[in-house]
């Protein structure tokens, strides 16, 4: 009996990896919509934690409690185990990371004058967020998560700066949709790897004092939360231009 259920356990783990491994690409891929693939990343999550208590039960039973007898289904079970395990580790990092940011989808260097988009906004037409900046809520929740995030200056001449800052853009792999050396100003999109979600971005160089200032500005097309990610974008590609 311990070595059926172990087996059953073993492909209940691995149907629910299956299901989360495939939650994502399969929304990129417009097999299902949005609501489908976070159905199924969710409730493949819980059953992977059901799976893998029930796994554990097993192997312990296998092991101690009937110890003179077979211990045929241990495999199955430690396997199960660590499938399971594996499996909801994404599910339970997306929860617990919706739980740690606000509810917003649009961060910026500059609350009071964010950098506008234009060449993307065709690129928009359908997005479900509007590219208006949301106002003094949002910046609020934005300063409150996320102080750290400000303006970056540098020490050298704007042209210069322009230039770093659209070569680490390429790096990044966005895809440029305007680069303006005359403006000193970049648009692009970048992509989310697992969901393949488009966020817009925006870069303006400008004057400060003896060097150069940095404004940037990242917001998703869709979802009400990000789960942290534009400020991720935000922060990391302004480190990368910092560190020349």
């Amino acid at each position: 009996m311990i070595r059926l259920l172990s087996r059953i356990a073993l492909v209940l783990a691995v149907l629910s990896a299956i299901a989360v491994a495939v939650s994502g690409p399969g929304y990129r891929l417009g097999w299902w919509p949005l609501p489908v693939a976070f159905g199924a990343l969710r409730w493949a999550g819980w059953i992977a934690i059901g799976i893998t208590a029930v796994a554990l039960v097993l192997a312990l039973v296998a092991t101690f409690v009937r110890p003179g007898g077979s211990r045929k289904g241990i495999a199955e079970a430690a396997i199960a185990i660590v499938i399971g395990v594996a499996t909801m580790i994404l599910p339970l990092s997306l929860q617990a990371r919706g739980k740690q940011v606000p509810p917003i989808h649009d961060i910026t260097t500059d609350t009071d004058n964010p950098p506008q988009f234009v060449a993307i906004l065709p690129l928009r037409v359908n997005a479900r967020n509007p590219a208006v900046y949301g106002g003094p809520e949002i910046a609020a929740q934005q300063k409150k998560a996320f102080p750290q995030i400000v303006p970056l200056q540098l020490a050298i001449p704007v042209d210069k700066a322009y230039d770093r800052a659209l070569g680490v853009a390429r790096e990044m792999g966005w895809t440029i949709v305007d680069a303006d050396p005359a403006a000193h100003r970049i648009e692009a999109t970048a992509t989310t790897p697992f969901f393949g979600f488009k966020d817009d971005v925006v870069v303006v160089v400008s004057a400060a004092g003896n060097g150069s200032r940095i404004d940037m500005r990242s917001l998703s097309r869709i979802g009400h939360s990000d789960l942290g990610t534009n400020a991720r974008r935000v922060e990391g590609y302004l480190a990368k231009v910092g560190a020349g």
